[in-house]
């Protein structure tokens, strides 16, 4: 069995072990004294049973050996790598600053928000932002896309692993319920709503295609890399620039579509970043440092 077969069953077993587990999850939370929206108990619930699954399953999906080949390099080398790229990053994210601050107004900055407070907000979400993409750069690159290439080779894991990406970041319930009592049927209710941002154009289509893209610049710097140092340094940088961004962009009106963006993550949900998405794909190489080999000659 191939190892996307192998990881679809384990998700899929993640997914029904949560669905059972969640509302029994929701009644030790409520009898502690604790209060959350089911739907937030369901995710976290989702990724504990989709890791114990995966463990579980370590063997069968090479989930050892997959990990140790992303992240196993020297040190050295590695940090000037993730430093490298959340320069890029920041650079990227920076230009579109600039682009809104431009264009916003007339150039008066009406719709901006005060630039000194935003950045000041940067040691709060860093360490966040660090360990997000250490986790996110471990399971989508180093396991998914790592497991992907030998069913598919490099380009098609590359497509599917940034669509697996891209998808995962919507499929969330925008409800908003608790849950009190044992009620095996909130699982479900949740995981049916967990796909409600897909009907909404307007959230779905700017996010997907964002997502999309930076999943295949991610995606083509660890195989370029042989690692996900890069990535990581340029997911912090991500993950840092779409925290700041509301607080940058106060009135999107102001401000055209492609620039401001639109969707879940206004980040990346504009033409304007997704220009830079391709750019920084097409420069990839010289950017990480990767060598060439025969094969680009």
């Amino acid at each position: 069995m191939s190892f996307t077969a192998r990881f679809a069953l384990v998700l899929a077993a993640g997914i029904a072990g949560a669905v059972v587990l969640a509302s029994l999850a929701a009644v030790g939370l409520s009898a502690a004294g604790w209060r959350f929206p089911f739907p937030r108990i369901f995710d976290r619930t989702v990724m504990a049973t989709l890791l114990i699954a995966m463990i579980w399953a370590a063997r069968d999906l090479n989930l050892a050996s997959l990990l140790s080949r992303g992240f196993k390099h020297p040190a050295a080398p590695s940090i000037v790598r993730a430093l490298r790229g959340f320069i890029v990053a920041i650079c990227a994210i920076a230009i579109l600053f600039a682009l809104a601050l431009a264009v916003s107004g007339n150039g008066n900055g009406s719709g901006i928000g005060d630039r000194g407070a935003a950045v000041a907000l940067i040691p709060k979400y860093f360490l966040s932002a660090i360990v997000i993409a250490i986790i996110e750069e471990g399971f989508f690159r180093a396991f998914i896309l790592g497991g992907m290439k030998g069913d598919f080779g490099n380009r098609v894991a590359l497509i599917l692993s940034a669509a697996i990406y891209a998808v995962a970041h919507l499929v969330r319930s925008p409800a908003r319920f608790y849950v009190t009592g044992y009620d095996p049927a909130a699982g479900l209710i949740t995981l049916a709503h967990s796909i409600d941002q897909f009907t909404d154009p307007t959230i779905a289509i700017p996010t997907l295609i964002g997502l999309f893209l930076l999943g295949i610049v991610l995606g083509e710097a660890y195989i370029l890399t042989g690692s996900v140092y890069f990535s990581i340094g340029l997911h912090s940088g991500f993950v840092l620039g779409a925290k700041m961004w509301p607080k940058i962009i106060l009135d999107r009106a102001t401000i055209p579509w492609w620039i401001a963006g639109g969707g879940a993550i206004p980040l990346i949900g504009g033409a304007a970043a997704w220009a830079i998405a391709i750019v920084v794909l097409l420069m990839l190489r010289p950017i990480t440092g990767a060598p060439r080999t025969a094969a680009d000659c």
